[in-house]
């Protein structure tokens, strides 16, 4: 019987926090269980110490998997010394011939998220907060913003990054400026660092719109959530390896298990079926969700 080809999935961040991660750690489990892999689960929370990551992963592995946007950098710098490896960004947009990217697309879900935001606010502010400046975060915040806009023309966007995913006490104080900014609701894009925010919001009254998985159903602080379960991208990135279709693929609303919006129960139906209307007109090409965005960030 032949070696099962050994597959190394590196996290960003340490084990037990953030939705993210966790997503990712359950797809690459659903994976390892129905597929024949070996599978080792590294982590890495020093910026500083990822393109060493990634290398010392390719020298055990014949695919290495890199879990979200911060490793995306990582890769291209390593990928090259080793062709016979494959390589996988999830959320990444990197091209190479033993690269290939697996990716909900979180700004979808986060149009529809901006949108309903739009539609909720009273006083015309909304947040966005997010920890490091990588692209599908980038890409997130834009589709928020254009999502809010679309709704709402004139409302005022609180948008930036902290700095840091996992830092519950930088995303707490980032959140109460925001809160004392006027904001009604806040998306957050944050990782281990998420407790601090929901801490600040519910202290505020400031409503939440959660990402990655549905928060709607942990805490009633959170008025809906765009979800884009990034663990679909592990089995996705696994299966394309052993099937040798080393090629992107990219997961949007028209795969409602993996992208979508949920709502609290106290969002009114008209609400929830002006989104819906709006997720069939995205998904019909009507409407286009936005990958960039060119406006003013917030500092608190």
């Amino acid at each position: 019987m032949s070696t099962p080809p050994r597959v190394t999935a590196i996290f960003f961040g340490r084990p037990g926090g953030g939705a993210f991660n966790a997503a990712g750690i359950a797809g690459l489990r659903r994976a390892a269980a129905r597929m024949p892999v070996s599978v080792t689960e590294a982590w890495q929370a020093d910026p500083a110490q990822r393109v060493a990551s990634v290398e010392a992963a390719a020298r055990e592995s014949d695919l290495v998997i890199a879990h979200g946007g911060q490793g995306e950098e990582a890769v291209r710098l390593v990928a090259p010394a080793f062709p016979k490896v494959g390589f996988a960004v999830t959320q990444g947009r990197i091209a190479s011939p033993n690269i290939a990217c697996f990716e909900v697309l979180q700004e979808q879900s986060a149009f529809l998220a901006g949108a309903l935001a739009g539609w909720w606010i009273t006083r015309g502010v909304a947040a966005h907060l997010s920890g490091e400046k990588v692209p599908p975060g980038l890409r997130g915040r834009a589709g928020f913003a254009a999502g809010l806009s679309h709704a709402r023309p004139d409302a005022r966007l609180l948008t930036g990054f902290c700095g840091n995913q996992h830092d519950p006490a930088l995303a707490q104080a980032w959140t109460e400026a925001q809160a004392q900014a006027g904001a009604e609701v806040q998306f957050q894009m944050l990782d281990a660092g998420r407790p601090g925010a929901i801490a600040a919001a519910r202290q505020a009254g400031l409503r939440c719109i959660g990402n990655v998985h549905d928060w709607t159903a942990e805490d009633a602080v959170f008025l809906a959530s765009a979800i884009a379960d990034n663990g679909v991208t592990m089995e996705a990135a696994i299966g394309a390896f052993l099937a040798d279709r080393w090629e992107d693929r990219r997961i949007g609303l028209e795969d409602p298990a993996a992208v979508r919006l949920a709502y609290a129960a106290d969002v009114a139906p008209e609400l929830t079926a002006r989104c819906e209307a709006l997720r069939i007109a995205i998904l019909g090409g009507a409407v286009e969700v936005p990958e960039h965005w060119a406006g003013e960030e917030w500092k608190p």
